[in-house]
């Protein structure tokens, strides 16, 4: 029963399918993730009450977790297929003209892969284990804004936390055109407006995500929030 799936999965068609799927799961995770770190810049009130609100919403605590997982999945999986496409030929996303397609997001996946899910572990050490961990085992969970102010006041998370982002960036920039070439969206109409529509996402949430980092660290939440 199970082997007919697997097999799938395992096929080069599956791959893509997962590496499609999967990244879409990452592109709504980023702008969800994004949207609640950026009540945190106009007040430790809002923060809260929003964080609360995902706590106690049913359709949100389920939905978070789906899209986080597929954000893990779509990670962990491009490191596994990279790994093979040093073996053998590439199996990853569509690219029918190398020449063409080739750049450096898309010849560096591998690395972009390592440094995205090397912050992820930093990120559930520093906010999921303290949070959503601690209130799922029935005991306090930290304070998330203080989490958060404390976190980056420190310099070289700020720094990893910008390395983070533009290695998301370039992932996103390349992966999310590609994905739909992948699906067979190719043509010289559209594969052009969907690289233009890839950078201008890529660009705006990897500059808000930037932003976060560099209003706590130089304090302006004392400055800006009364």
């Amino acid at each position: 029963m199970l082997k007919p799936i697997l097999d799938f999965f395992c096929s080069s068609i599956g791959k893509k399918l997962i590496m499609c799927l999967s990244g879409l799961f990452l592109v709504i995770f980023l702008v969800v993730h994004l949207g609640l770190n950026l009540t945190a810049l106009y007040s430790r009130e809002l923060y809260e009450a929003t964080c609360e609100f995902m706590d106690k919403t049913t359709a949100v605590q389920l939905l978070v977790p789906v899209l986080a997982g597929g954000f893990v999945v779509h990670i962990i999986y491009s490191l596994f297929i990279e790994l093979q496409n040093l073996r053998a030929r590439p199996i990853g996303y569509a690219v029918p003209n190398k020449a063409q397609a080739a750049s450096w997001a898309s010849t560096h996946m591998f690395v972009l892969g390592l440094i995205v899910l090397g912050f992820l572990v930093i990120h559930f050490a520093h906010f999921w284990w303290k949070m959503q961990l601690q209130s799922f085992l029935g005991h306090e969970p930290a304070n998330a804004y203080d989490l958060l102010e404390a976190f980056f006041s420190k310099w070289y998370y700020c720094a990893l936390y910008i390395v983070w982002i533009v290695a998301v960036y370039f992932h996103v920039s390349h992966g999310f055109w590609s994905a739909f070439q992948t699906l067979g969206i190719s043509s010289s109409t559209w594969l052009p407006r969907l690289k233009i529509a890839a950078q201008i996402y890529a660009t705006v949430v990897a500059l808000a995500y930037i932003l976060i980092p560099i209003y706590f660290f130089l304090g302006l939440q004392n400055m800006l929030q009364r």
